[in-house]
C-alpha cells in the first residue's frame, strides 16, 4: 500500500523522525537550562545575560523545529490517508468493472458498495498511521541512547514502559481482532439491507411492509452496534492502560531520580530532562497505541478489499479481428452455457439471422432467452459453441469492436438521475437532429416534446418520474442513437401497448434496414412481424421458422402463444 503513494508517506516519515529527535533535544535543552540558568539564579542570585539569551534561542529553535515537524507529519499523514483511500477505491471499482457480469449477480449491491467505500477507508487508516509509529520508534531509539549514556539506572526504569506496552498491546490485538472483523462484516450487511429497502421502496410501500423493513434494518443495525460497542469497550480499556504505563514510569523516575541527585550521581537538570522526556512520551505512546489499535479494523478492511482485488478478472481479449463494413449477419453454432454450480441453461443452440433481418426469440420462463441475449452481447462468456457476427467469431474481436457495433436494451432499463438527453447520450456525441430521430423511432418524441424542459428534463433516480413504457422507450432511444448494426431487445417493449410496439418495430425495419435485430417477445403481433422465430424449450431449440409455420408444427409454441392471447382476452 505504501507503494501506492510513496511521496506523502516518506514526507510524513521525515516529519515524524524530526519530531522524535526534537522531543529528545527539547528535554536535553530543558535540563541544561535548569543546570545553567535556574540553579545558578537560586545559588548566586544572578545569571549571565549571554547564557539566558543562548538558552532562549536554543529552546525557541527546538520548538520551531518540533512545531514544523509536527505540521509536516500530520499534514502528509492526512494526504497519505486520503490518497491511499482514493487509490484503493479506484482499484476496487476498476476490478468490479473488470469482473464478469455473473460475478456481480452473486453479490448484493449494498455489499459491493461497502467494498468500494467503507473497506478502503478502514484499510487506509493503518498506512497513514505508520509514519506516527515510525516517529515514535525514532524517539525511543534516540531517547534510549541519550538516557543510557546519561544515567543507565534511570534509563532502565524509564524504558520498562516498552515491555509493559508490548505486553498490553499483544493482549489487546488478540482480544479485539475478532470483534473488529465482525464489525466490518456487519457494516456490509447493514449497507446491503439499506440499499435493498431504498431500491425496493415502491414494493415496500405498496405491500405495507414498512414495519417489517424497519424491523429488519433495526436487527442488522443492532448487530452492527453490538459489534462496534464490543470493539470500543476494549479500546477504552487499552487507552487507559496506554496512559497509565508512562505515568507509573514517571513516578518511578521521580523517586529514583531524587535519590540519584541526592547522592550526586546526576544534576537536578538531568533529572528534569528525564522527567520531561518521559512525560512527553505519553502523547507519542498514545499515538503509537492508536496506530496499533487501528490494526485489527484496518486489517479487516484490507482483507475484504484484498478479497476483491485477488479475484482474477477474465483474461483480457487479445483479439485483433475487426468487423466488416456494412450490414452484419449473425450465426450461432453449438452454443451452450451454465451458471456456476448450476445446470445447463442453454445447450446446442444453432441459428442464423441474415443481415438486416429480425429474429424473435420465444420461450417459457427459464428457457434461456435472457441468457442468450447476454451471450450475444458478450456480457456473459460463452461456454461451448461459437457466435459469429459478419462471419467473424466475436471471441476474436478486438476490444471495443463488438460494443461499437452492438446495442442491447433490457426489459428493466436503468436510467440515471439526470436529464433525459444525458441518459440517451451517456457520453455519445450526437447532434440535436440525431437525438430527435432516435426519440421518434423509439416512439417517445411526442412525450419528450410535451415536457416543460424537453430533453433537458431531469427524470429522477432510476427514472422514477416516468412510467415503465416511457423508461423502456428512452432506453431504446439510447441504443438507437448509436446506430448499432446488431440490436438486441430483451423484452424491451413489454411495458408498451401492442400498437405502439408494432409501430416501433415497423419503423426500425423500414428506417434501419441495415440493422440486424434479435427481439425477445411473446405478443403474437410482434412475432408476426419477425422474419424468423426461434422457439426455445429448456435451453434447446425446439423450433425455428415463421410465426404461422411454428403455430402449425410446434405444439409447445402454439400453446405458449395461445396462452398469451387468452390472457390478453381475459384482461
Amino acid at each position: 500500500m505504501v507503494r501506492l503513494q510513496p511521496r506523502p508517506f516518506l514526507l510524513a516519515v521525515l516529519g515524524a523522525a524530526l519530531y522524535g529527535i526534537s522531543v529528545v533535544a527539547s528535554s536535553i535543552a530543558l535540563g541544561k537550562v535548569v543546570d545553567h540558568v535556574v540553579t545558578p539564579r537560586f545559588d548566586d542570585g544572578s545569571v549571565a545575560t549571554g547564557t539566558v539569551a543562548l538558552a532562549a534561542v536554543a529552546l525557541v529553535t527546538i520548538g520551531v523545529v518540533k512545531a514544523s515537524a509536527t505540521i509536516l507529519r500530520r499534514w502528509m499523514a492526512i494526504v497519505a490517508k486520503v490518497r491511499f483511500d482514493a487509490s484503493l477505491r479506484e482499484q476496487v471499482v476498476r476490478r468490479f468493472q473488470a469482473l464478469p457480469f455473473e460475478d456481480h449477480r452473486r453479490h448484493q449491491t449494498g455489499e459491493l458498495l461497502a467494498h468500494a467505500s467503507a473497506d478502503p477507508e478502514a484499510a487506509a487508516e493503518m498506512p497513514s498511521q505508520l509514519s506516527h509509529a515510525f516517529g515514535v520508534v525514532v524517539l525511543f531509539v534516540v531517547a534510549g541512547v541519550w538516557s543510557f549514556v546519561t544515567d543507565p539506572l534511570l534509563a532502565a526504569i524509564g524504558l520498562l514502559i516498552l515491555p509493559a506496552f508490548a505486553t498490553v498491546n499483544a493482549l489487546y490485538q488478540r482480544q479485539v481482532e475478532l470483534p473488529a472483523t465482525l464489525a466490518q462484516t456487519r457494516l456490509g450487511e447493514v449497507s446491503a439491507v439499506a440499499h435493498e429497502s431504498f431500491d425496493g421502496a415502491l414494493v415496500v410501500k405498496a405491500l405495507g411492509r414498512d414495519a417489517a423493513e424497519r424491523a429488519r434494518f433495526k436487527e442488522m443495525a443492532e448487530r452492527l452496534r453490538d459489534a462496534k460497542v464490543e470493539v470500543h469497550a476494549r479500546n477504552a480499556t487499552y487507552d487507559v492502560l496506554v496512559e497509565t504505563i508512562p505515568a507509573l514510569a514517571i513516578v518511578g523516575l521521580v523517586v529514583a531520580g531524587a535519590w540519584r541527585v541526592d547522592s550526586g550521581a546526576i544534576t537536578p537538570g538531568t533529572l528534569v530532562g528525564f522527567i520531561n522526556l518521559f512525560a512527553l512520551l505519553t502523547f507519542p505512546l498514545r499515538t503509537f497505541g492508536y496506530a496499533l489499535g487501528e490494526i485489527p479494523r484496518s486489517v479487516a478492511g484490507y482483507e475484504r478489499v484484498r478479497g476483491i482485488l485477488d479475484q482474477a478478472p477474465p483474461r483480457a481479449s487479445n483479439g485483433t479481428a475487426r468487423l466488416p463494413a456494412g450490414p452484419l449477419d449473425l450465426d450461432v453454432s453449438g452454443l451452450g452455457f451454465a451458471y456456476a454450480g448450476g445446470p445447463p441453461v442453454l445447450a446446442g443452440v444453432d441459428f442464423h439471422v441474415p443481415a438486416g433481418a429480425t429474429m424473435a426469440v420465444v420461450g417459457s420462463t427459464g428457457s434461456g432467452k435472457t441468457t442468450l441475449v447476454l451471450l450475444l452481447a458478450r456480457l456473459l462468456r460463452a461456454g461451448p459453441g461459437t457466435i459469429r457476427l459478419g462471419g467473424v467469431n466475436t471471441a476474436d474481436l478486438a476490444p471495443g469492436a463488438l460494443a461499437a457495433a452492438c446495442a442491447t436494451v433490457f426489459q428493466e432499463p436503468f436510467l440515471f438521475a439526470a436529464a433525459l438527453e444525458e441518459n440517451i447520450l451517456l457520453g455519445h456525441r450526437a447532434h440535436a437532429a440525431e437525438i430527435a430521430d432516435a426519440l421518434r423511432l423509439a416512439g417517445i418524441d411526442e412525450f419528450v416534446a410535451s415536457l416543460p424542459a424537453g430533453p433537458a428534463t431531469v427524470v429522477g433516480e432510476r427514472g422514477v418520474s416516468l412510467s415503465g413504457g416511457q423508461r423502456q422507450r428512452i432506453a431504446l432511444a439510447r441504443a438507437l442513437i448509436r446506430r448499432p448494426r446488431l440490436l438486441l431487445l430483451d423484452d424491451a417493449t413489454s411495458a408498451v401497448d401492442p400498437t405502439t410496439e408494432a409501430r416501433i418495430l415497423r419503423g426500425l425495419a423500414a428506417e434501419r434496414p441495415d440493422t440486424t435485430r434479435v427481439v425477445v417477445a411473446t405478443r403474437p403481433a410482434t412475432l408476426a412481424l419477425a422474419d424468423t422465430v426461434l422457439y426455445l424449450e429448456n435451453g434447446r431449440v425446439a423450433g425455428m421458422g415463421g410465426h404461422e409455420e411454428l403455430l402449425a408444427r410446434a405444439p409447445g409454441y402454439e400453446r405458449l402463444v395461445r396462452a398469451y392471447e387468452f390472457d390478453r382476452a381475459g384482461s
